[in-house]
């Protein structure tokens, strides 16, 4: 039986922060008719991390991980998007947190991520060498079963994408893209809420005193934000230093 990838995610959207490598992407996809990728909405804000060339492959690869429905939208019309390139031009992309110091060899798959690279340097390298490897017809030019078929060979094999395994980078791009779709909108994805809408989640609201003698009333109020204004309004985060800050201690001299 085939699942469809709108199902996966409605059913997956409460624990939608598992790693990507155990969130495996469906079989079927619904492919976008050209009026709904020329209608998504661009990102609210321009991009600070990907060039024009790697911004067009994400929003093409995207638009095809999760297509608009009567369900939902798109991922680029929920701001997927703006959120993977927010992640990247952060701490988190600058590998803030990450160990960096060696020895480098290939690990088991229980030792989780192995590569030198940070997050940014996987992607940014990824990237580079999809490009040069797709030569002539760049995904976002290709028709969309070429482009599921090309996402496939990324997903199920590991071939060398610049010293990144594809499987190692398509896992990285679907882990953002889940996290992206199901975050808080004060991290500039999940447009609207709308993801929220359509799994019936609740948000971030600050109380339920009001509501808990309610017993076996449903909750039907709409979802909020962390970062929601009382008029409605979402305010995205300003933006993350790509490095700690530095403290300076005083010699005593």
């Amino acid at each position: 039986m085939t699942v469809s990838r709108r199902n996966f995610l409605q059913a997956g959207g409460a624990v939608a922060l598992v790693p990507a490598a155990d969130a495996a992407v469906p079989a079927q996809r619904t492919a976008p008719s050209a009026s709904d990728a020329a209608s998504a909405p661009t990102n609210e804000r321009s991009y600070r991390f990907f060039t024009a060339e790697e911004a067009a492959f994400i929003e093409a690869a995207l638009q095809r991980l999760i297509p608009p429905d009567a369900l939902g939208p798109s991922a680029l019309q929920a701001g997927v998007p703006g959120y993977v390139d927010g992640q990247l031009a952060g701490a988190w992309g600058a590998g803030e947190r990450l160990y960096r110091s060696g020895p480098w060899t290939p690990g088991a798959a229980t030792q989780g991520y192995q590569l030198p690279f940070t997050p940014a340097e996987l992607f940014r390298t990824a990237l580079r060498a999809i490009r040069q490897q797709l030569g002539g017809t760049p995904f976002e030019n290709r028709s969309g079963e070429e482009q599921d078929a090309y996402l496939t060979q990324l997903q199920t094999t590991a071939r060398d994408l610049g010293g990144v395994p594809a499987n190692v980078f398509f896992e990285s791009l679907w882990g953002m893209v889940v996290e992206g779709y199901f975050c808080d909108p004060v991290y500039g994805g999940n447009r609207d809420m709308a993801a929220w809408k359509m799994i019936g989640f609740p948000g971030a609201y600050g109380s339920f005193y009001d509501l808990v003698d309610r017993h076996g009333a449903a909750f039907t109020a709409a979802p909020r934000s962390l970062a929601q204004t009382g008029a409605g309004h979402v305010h995205v985060m300003p933006d993350i230093p790509a490095t700690a800050p530095q403290h300076h201690h005083s010699s005593g001299r």
